[in-house]
């Protein structure tokens, strides 16, 4: 039985026809007729000396061969596909994909992505607002932003700033609330999209910090923490902001944080590609803009003080 590989052309036409069991889909798909599809399988099968297909009346199925032959040979084209699409990403220096979730998009890259692009309109920028797990090879990403907790060795991983959580609310309400003691009498949004965190960061983590009595949150939930802020934005009530959502707006006055105290989640967004990718240039030029937006509202996160952990946890 000979060892050598078939040619590609023939591994390629049993592979589209293994996926489709149609040989006539799978000549469309590689763009060659029926006939020259037929060819290049009847060769294939002359090579290993046993059928791979059952030829039926009005379709094809595998035979003990083929199913043996087809799982690897899928894997082995998209591997070769994913190989192919990195090798044509490190030639292209006039695009760049982004993924980050729907929430970080919203508040943190999508109000500030005018002065990017003013700096670097040779870049064509595409997002794709997502939380979902991405490889960077499959899903043709270049960057992503993701939250939580640890570093992956894998990947080249700058950490962006800590992530913290404070009350916030149109100034209107900051002055019926006061003091911390008044949220008691206040509606208190609650962002759901913190509930993950081993170290909680809600209402009642963040008022026993405080040394209160832990508050009991009464207004509407949220899934999304930029669909809570929005919320505050409205006048709605007191959100629990997380601190790159909800910077931008402290330091425009939009929403304040009339107590200055906020607490620590133990988490923080990172920047994230694979390894040698951060030299391309706009994956270096995007990740040098981020920690410089990262520094113009840092003032605003300095002036917090943040509370010890108490027992709660």
């Amino acid at each position: 039985m000979p060892t050598s590989l078939p040619p590609l052309t023939a591994l390629r036409a049993f592979d589209a026809a293994a996926r489709h069991m149609s040989f006539a889909q799978a000549a469309a798909e590689l763009n060659v007729t029926p006939a020259a599809l037929s060819f290049q399988i009847k060769s294939l099968e002359e090579h290993l000396g046993a059928p791979l297909f059952r030829r039926l009346n009005r379709a094809v199925e595998l035979t003990d061969a083929g199913r043996a032959m087809a799982p690897d040979a899928k894997a082995a084209f998209e591997t070769l596909t994913n190989g192919w699409r990195a090798a044509q990403r490190t030639q292209d220096h006039q695009s760049l994909t982004v993924t980050a979730g729907p929430a970080f998009t919203a508040k943190w890259l999508a109000p500030r992505l005018f002065e990017f692009a003013q700096e670097h309109p040779e870049i064509e920028l595409r997002f794709s607002a997502s939380l979902r797990l991405m490889d960077f090879a499959r899903d043709d990403i270049d960057v992503a932003i993701r939250f939580g907790f640890g570093v992956d060795t894998t990947l080249f991983n700058v950490p962006l700033a800590e992530e913290w959580v404070t009350p916030v609310m149109v100034p209107e309400l900051a002055a019926k609330y006061p003091t911390p003691e008044d949220l008691t009498k206040a509606v208190l949004i609650v962002d759901e999209s913190i509930d993950f965190l081993d170290l909680p960061a809600g209402w009642a983590a963040w008022s026993t910090a405080m040394g209160m009595e832990a508050l009991i949150p009464n207004g509407p939930r949220f899934s999304q923490g930029d669909h809570a802020l929005d919320a505050a934005l409205a006048g709605i009530g007191v959100a629990m902001g997380r601190r790159a959502l909800v910077i931008k707006d402290l330091a425009e006055g939009r929403l304040v944080a009339p107590y200055g105290t906020a607490l620590g989640t133990g988490a923080r967004f990172r920047f994230l590609c694979q390894k040698g990718a951060e030299t391309r240039p706009q994956i270096a030029a995007f990740l040098n803009w981020i920690l410089r937006e990262i520094d113009k509202t840092a003032a605003v996160a300095d002036a917090m003080t943040l509370l010890e952990r108490t027992a709660l946890e």
